[in-house]
């Protein structure tokens, strides 16, 4: 299923996207994370591409990747994985990863690859809006629904001309800086939200910063039509044992869903 036509299913409901690296601990546990998340709820899943310079990650979500690609977590295994588990689960899946791992591949031979494995969902974070092109048009081309990110310190201007070429649903950042759990999100989410939706009427997705159920409703209070949770997730299911790990992140999903369900 296609990003777009996910959130045009979910009606009023906010969307719960949880993001976990690929490959951390291992890409078995990543693949029951997957399973797990699904069946607690998560609307899509956000899945990262292990990165040796991940420049929009803070400290827990760079040493998760640094943790994968020790153990020699490739993007083609990635995909191999997303090509497996993808057609068990309702989530589509969004895969976020930089630009450089693309232009080496090559644009035209990865998006290929991400569609014929299954992923219907992309977000490049240091893919800048004046280079956007290059990959919007293929990738709506082979069925991938490139989503682009606003900055908060983005002029109005700006934010039109995201918003304008996003595909799938709009993803506004809540603070100025990298990933990484916050104890409280911005208020100015708020007004960044009020001024959007009066740009588009496509679906607006809030993360970076989001770590706690409490945080994630007064997201969806505001307007947000999705709330993306890394940090706590990745941090979650970084145990000792794997097992324990992927309890951390059922329970941790489930009570995110229980809440954003609440009036």
């Amino acid at each position: 299923m296609r990003v777009s036509e996910r959130f045009a299913s979910l009606g009023s409901r906010c969307a719960l996207i949880p993001f976990i690296t690929a490959g951390d601990p291992d890409l078995e546990t990543t693949a029951q994370a997957l399973y797990r998340l699904d069946q607690q709820g998560a609307d899509l899943i956000e899945l990262g591409v292990p990165y040796s310079d991940p420049l929009a990650d803070g400290p827990v979500i760079q040493a998760a990747a640094t943790r994968a690609l020790g153990r020699g977590v490739t993007l083609d295994a990635v995909l191999e994985l997303v090509q497996t588990v993808s057609p068990h689960l309702q989530a589509p899946i969004i895969l976020f990863t930089y630009y450089n791992p693309i232009l080496n591949r090559g644009i035209p031979q990865f998006l290929r690859q991400v569609a014929q494995a299954g992923a219907t969902g992309l977000v490049v974070p240091d893919l800048p809006l004046e280079e956007a092109e290059s990959l919007l048009r293929p990738a709506a081309d082979q069925g991938v629904e490139l989503t682009l990110l606003v900055a908060p310190t983005s002029p109005a201007e700006r934010i039109q001309r995201i918003v304008a070429q996003s595909q799938g649903f709009v993803y506004l950042v809540s603070v100025t800086g990298v990933t990484g759990a916050r104890t409280q999100v911005a208020g100015r989410v708020a007004d960044l939200l009020h001024q959007m939706r009066q740009m588009t009427t496509k679906p607006i997705g809030v993360g970076f910063g989001i770590s706690q159920p409490e945080q994630a409703r007064q997201v969806r209070d505001w307007g947000a039509d999705a709330v993306i949770v890394g940090s706590a997730f990745v941090q979650r299911l970084h145990q000792p044992e794997p097992a324990a790990g992927l309890q951390s992140i059922t329970d941790f999903c489930a009570d995110l869903r229980h809440t954003l369900d609440q009036p």
